[in-house]
């Protein structure tokens, strides 16, 4: 897998779990589940919550790493 086809499959991934995650507020905000249903759709609401910090932390990590490698490539380029 290439390091852009990684890219679509986590953006997939990551936009996957916010509809998810949309949906299951909606079900609940609605009245539309029972309390046990509505206490499973909570956990499963953390679970894609934590799940999707992780994906934007790592995301914000690669964007300081590109940042940090424009600022070297141009301070690089005044010793020229």
């Amino acid at each position: 897998m290439t390091k852009k086809d990684k890219g679509k499959s986590v953006k997939a991934s990551f936009e996957a779990q916010m509809e998810e995650l949309e949906a299951l507020i909606e079900q609940i905000e609605a009245g539309e589940i029972g309390l046990e249903e509505s206490i499973k759709a909570y956990e499963r609401g953390v679970d894609l919550i934590k799940s999707c910090r992780g994906v934007l932390g790592q995301a914000e990590q690669r964007v300081e790493e590109l940042s940090k490698k424009l600022q070297d490539d141009s301070s690089g380029d005044d010793d020229a």
